[in-house]
């Protein structure tokens, strides 16, 4: 059996390579075949364009990625299949098990099953690829504490900033403002239920809201990937307000203004990332109480909608390049292993 994987060989340099897999499967692990997995435009854009600090974890928590970084590397995390084999220690009822894995991209694996994730029954293969991305928008609603009655801002609509708006909706707020340059995205933000959606922090309806209404939002979340982004979150936020600062900006520094009214403000700048879960909540809260509230979210938003392009893993730089180019149509990419 052939397996065909990604490699990061270099900044900008992808190679798909094949191995042969062993026929007979380790006895404390499953055989994987993999359906799709989705392309981060996040973390994994960073890692494309070498952007990640050298030396540094990705992510100790995931046992794919408790090494320091360094290229050639493989990385992805968000893998769905099907077991097809199994080990002479595994259970015979894990074959043909549709499972999600933090596996980087490759069109087999084996893996343990407790590395494993199964799907529920009603969620497809194209749906369950947003699991990491819908758990990272639960943490952030987690962290961020949104209150009855508040303005929430919402700073960046790629897939992350969307699915945190999809959730935000339900809460009883005053106003849910969001923020992004691109006019597609601001649409599917009005659609999943933003009251606004703003494509410059200057438009004159928003100073007019802002001015008016709001004298500052009471919670923002900045979810751009832009560094620069991070003084407009301070910007806008109130008097005693919250930042929550989803993204991770890799290498790129950001170059923050703390004079004129920050002092006074009392702004409160706290950062939020999904492989804990804040300890004000872990008496009560698990990895796996928060997975399983992030299937039900994705039963509901049905996120499959926000794939815009798929690829054979073959053309994989392809994908890559259109991500980095920033194409005003593309949202989520996914990688199909078709065989």
């Amino acid at each position: 059996m052939k397996n065909r994987f990604l490699v990061f060989n270099n900044p900008f340099e992808i190679l798909v390579k094949e191995r042969n897999l062993d026929v007979k499967v380790p006895d404390d692990t499953v055989l994987v075949e993999s359906f799709c997995s989705g392309i981060s435009a996040g973390t994994e854009l960073l890692v494309y364009r070498g952007e990640i600090p050298e030396g540094m974890l990705l992510d100790p928590l995931i046992p794919e990625f408790s090494e320091t970084f360094s290229y050639p590397t493989q990385y992805g995390y968000a893998t769905v299949g099907e077991v097809i084999d199994v080990g002479a220690n595994v259970d015979n009822k894990w074959i043909g098990r549709r499972v999600f894995s933090f596996n980087p991209h490759e069109s087999h694996f084996f893996t343990s099953v407790k590395d494993l994730i199964e799907i529920p029954d009603g969620i497809g293969y194209e749906d369950a690829i947003f699991l990491p991305n819908m758990e990272t928008a639960l943490n952030l609603i987690m962290d961020g504490l949104p209150v009855v009655g508040e303005n929430v801002a919402v700073i960046g609509q790629g897939v992350v900033g969307l699915l945190t708006t999809s959730l935000l909706k339900d809460f009883p707020l005053n106003n849910l403002v969001t923020f992004d340059m691109i006019l597609k995205r601001r649409q599917i933000s009005l659609e999943l239920g933003a009251s606004h959606s703003f494509g410059s922090f200057e438009e004159p309806i928003m100073n007019s809201i802002f001015n008016k209404e709001y004298k500052g939002f009471d919670l923002v979340y900045e979810i751009s990937g832009n560094p620069a982004s991070l003084n407009n979150a301070i910007d806008i936020t109130g008097y005693n307000g919250r930042v929550v600062i989803g993204s991770w900006y890799g290498s790129k520094m950001s170059n923050l203004s703390l004079g004129d009214s920050f002092h006074r403000s009392r702004i409160n700048i706290l950062t939020s990332q999904v492989s804990t879960i804040d300890p004000k909540f872990s008496g009560r809260w698990t990895k796996e109480r928060r997975f399983s509230v992030a299937w039900d979210m994705l039963r509901s938003v049905k996120p499959s909608r926000l794939i815009t392009h798929q690829y054979p893993i073959e053309e994989a730089i392809v994908a890559y390049d259109h991500l980095h180019q920033k194409s005003d149509d593309i949202l989520q990419v996914i990688l199909k292993y078709d065989t």
